[in-house]
């Protein structure tokens, strides 16, 4: 007897993109019937099999979905049905083709099931052709494989994944290969087979106050509540706790966190230390940042430091200029020349000048909070990347290294907030960082990405993301 039931894994993929050779691959014998002809596979085949370690579960093939006919729509539902009762679903796609917008609505929609789920690639049959792997990490995927079914390529990872999600028998199992369980698409009517998906808008923003202390900061976000919610104090040093509040504006929840004040590590004492410690891990959680300056005084040592934790965290940012109901010598101009000379790795970041005290101005941040937020998750559609790529190389060619030559194959977007690009480069380690600079800004000119960081790296082709790690393997 096993400790855990059989699991039951879904093969789930629009027509003709390898779910039935991969039934067979994992069945280790040709029992599926494989076709180029779309539609080849009508009903849903069963077979126990086994990977390593005596780890058995239940294979489900299932019927491309299409909803081509009426005859397509049944089997889709019918598919749809099977990954409803399976344990883990694999997602199949054809890397012959650039990612399409069906399969990408029934990914999502196969997310919404909360069940672990990967994205398998297939027909990636040589290593010139994984190039095209990393379009389809647009989809998100927690978990995205390179595959060649019909070639036995790459299955190392996918198994490994496998092996997660399957558990080991405590002892030898006696259950035998049952017969093959065919279900006729006719027999059952799946209810709401074209129920609309609308993948849930992402539209939660945590936004970070932060900045020395006494700069306004729980002034600012009593101002945007429109109510008394932290202590305003002069006595520097008054909020030591994060402050969460929670509003909602045009169709966004916006989480504010009025975090402790930052003050020079000399004057850290007791609970204050304790409240510096919470207020980074904070920062790990936030999505953009209000960073709060004293636009009466000049940028500080301390200013530099605590707009260094945006840089570390990549976080979207606006920098908000208060008390600029204060009158003072110094005209707008010189303000920003002074914030931009002194934070120049914050160059993406627009400014806002406020009075937290008055109200001036203070109605213009929720608009900027949600349109840098909207830049902040954006995700470019990779024929658009590389065009805008094609662009900026015709213009300005990539230097070469010592007489050698750097060619930038292609770009891809391999996740959001920040928005992350890959270069694939024949010699990533020749790409030098002003080019590399020169790209960013271009791609912020073509995109408009202000206030958001971009976070750009050159690859060599057949390098994968490791997202548990956030590396290129």
């Amino acid at each position: 007897m096993q400790e855990h039931p059989l699991k039951k894994v879904a093969i789930v993929g629009r027509p003709n993109v390898g779910k039935s050779s991969l039934f067979n691959r994992l069945a280790r014998q040709r029992d599926a019937i494989t076709s180029d002809m779309s539609g080849t596979t009508r009903d849903i085949k069963k077979r126990i099999v086994t990977i390593s370690q005596n780890r058995e579960f239940e294979v489900l093939d299932t019927g491309g979905i299409d909803y081509s006919s009426e005859l397509f729509s049944k089997v889709a539902a019918f598919s749809l049905e099977a990954a409803k009762e399976a344990d883990i679903i694999i997602y199949m796609v054809d890397g012959k083709t650039i990612p399409q917008e069906e399969d990408k609505e029934l990914f999502y929609k196969l997310q919404e099931m909360q069940k672990p789920l990967a994205l398998v690639v297939n027909k990636i049959d040589n290593d010139k052709e994984e190039e095209r792997y990393w379009e389809f990490l647009e989809f998100g995927a927690e978990a995205t494989f390179a595959m060649s079914v019909s070639h036995n390529r790459y299955f190392n990872d996918f198994y490994a994944w496998m092996e997660e999600h399957i558990p080991a028998p405590v002892e030898e199992t006696t259950l035998e290969l049952t017969e093959d369980e065919e279900i006729d698409p006719f027999a059952q009517i799946v209810e709401q087979i074209h129920t609309e998906y609308k993948e849930e808008s992402d539209n939660k923003i945590r936004v970070a106050i932060i900045g020395r202390v006494n700069t306004g900061k729980s002034s600012l976000l009593n101002a945007l509540l429109g109510k008394e919610r932290s202590i305003v104090s002069d006595v520097a040093g008054t909020t030591i706790d994060p402050i969460d509040e929670m509003i909602e504006y045009n169709d966004h929840e916006i989480t504010f966190i009025d975090t402790a004040g930052i003050r020079k590590r000399s004057k850290i004492v007791g609970i204050e230390k304790y409240a510096l410690t919470r207020t980074t891990e904070m920062l790990k959680k936030a999505n953009l940042v209000l960073l709060m300056l004293d636009s009466t005084q000049p940028i500080s040592e301390l200013d530099e430091r605590v707009a260094g934790l945006i840089e570390e965290y990549k976080l979207a940012c606006l920098i908000v200029l208060n008390k600029w109901d204060i009158k003072d010598d110094r005209s707008y101009e010189e303000v920003v020349n002074d914030v931009r000379d002194e934070l120049k790795f914050l160059h993406y970041a627009p400014f806002l000048t406020i009075s937290a005290k008055t109200g001036l101005h203070v109605n213009k941040i929720l608009d900027q909070i949600v349109n840098i937020y909207t830049r902040y998750a954006y995700r470019i559609p990779t024929s658009e990347l590389n065009d805008t790529l094609r662009a900026a190389i015709r213009r300005h060619h990539i230097p070469s290294h010592h007489g050698a030559i750097v060619n930038i194959k292609f770009a891809t977007q391999y996740e959001t907030k920040p928005p992350k690009i890959a270069l694939i480069t024949n010699r990533p380690e020749f790409l030098h960082f002003s080019y590399i600079r020169y790209l960013a800004n271009f791609f912020r000119e073509k995109f408009d990405f202000e206030g958001v960081p971009l976070d750009i790296v050159a690859r060599k082709r057949g390098q994968r993301f490791d997202e548990e790690d956030d590396t290129f393997l």
